[in-house]
């Protein structure tokens, strides 16, 4: 069965950072009461800690999301499991910290129908190719052996990492890329350090800004149309939040949503029969 199958007038839903309008980011409750919404997809993010565990989490610093400070490079796994990541949002002692990779995947063990969007978050800047290409190979390894491939995709804002990746998995691995890239009709761009199309390959690509944006942080109908004629599914961002958004997405072509609030985005997509 192909990763997310076509089915006419359907459009998938991919939780983002788990339900973080909700519940804190990137904590196994806000995974679970979105996974209990019936979304078909969760997107996290994966950081690495000074002793070299591979975490969930978005940001390179802890400062935003939990009552922590500094970089979480700088930080070993014992110290991260210490943090509270309720802090922020007023949720402190209720239990919500930063799970390891290994226990995200675990907990997908219960979940087997649903996909998986790892992006990848420690980018091969100067100094940092080595680390980059290694918490890389290490995620693909770990997805592998959790028996994950077949409903997995990974994505970044690094073109050097989606290059490495096809280079060294070619189409075992699928892509999700993001949208603009000087190689379209836009200056603006999103991918930085691939020399090639980094469309080339890919399975999705994540339709952001515009050269013609109204406002909302999503491209045009001919720039959705023009990255599908690539054979690369046009997927729509978190700019989808309401009915408006919804509505754009739809007439776009979006085949997939991600999303802050998976409640109000499925039930408006359900309403209107676009998810069943």
């Amino acid at each position: 069965m192909p990763f997310l199958p076509a089915i006419p007038h359907h459009i998938y839903v991919a939780a983002h950072r788990g339900w973080p309008k909700q519940y804190p980011e990137n904590t196994m409750p806000g995974f679970r009461a979105a996974a209990a919404l019936g979304v078909d997809q969760v997107e996290t993010d994966v950081q690495v800690t000074k002793d070299g565990h591979l975490v969930i989490f978005h940001d390179p610093t802890v400062d935003r999301t939990t009552n922590g400070t500094g970089k979480i490079r700088d930080l070993t796994l014992a110290e991260v499991e210490k943090l509270d990541a309720g802090k922020p949002r007023n949720m402190e002692g209720q239990g919500y910290r930063i799970p390891t990779l290994e226990e995200f995947l675990d907990y997908l063990k219960t979940l087997p129908d649903m996909t998986l969007d790892m992006e990848l978050k420690v980018y091969p800047a100067p100094g940092d190719e080595s680390l980059a290409y290694d918490v890389c190979d290490r995620v693909i390894a770990a997805i592998a052996d959790a028996g994950y491939a077949e409903r997995s995709i990974l994505n970044t804002f690094s073109g050097r990492l989606h290059r490495y990746i096809q280079e060294h998995y070619g189409s075992s691995i699928r892509r999700h890329v993001y949208f603009p890239f000087p190689c379209m009709t836009t200056p603006q761009h999103l991918l930085g350090g691939n020399a090639g199309n980094p469309y080339d390959g890919a399975y999705s690509c994540c339709m952001f800004r515009s050269l013609y944006n109204d406002g909302i942080n999503m491209a045009t109908k001919a720039e959705f149309d023009a990255i599908a004629a690539m054979g690369v599914e046009p997927w729509a961002g978190t700019c989808v939040k309401d009915e408006k958004t919804v509505d754009m997405a739809i007439e776009r072509g979006a085949k997939l949503i991600t999303c802050n609030n998976p409640d109000e985005v499925l039930a408006l997509l359900r309403q209107k029969g676009y998810h069943q």
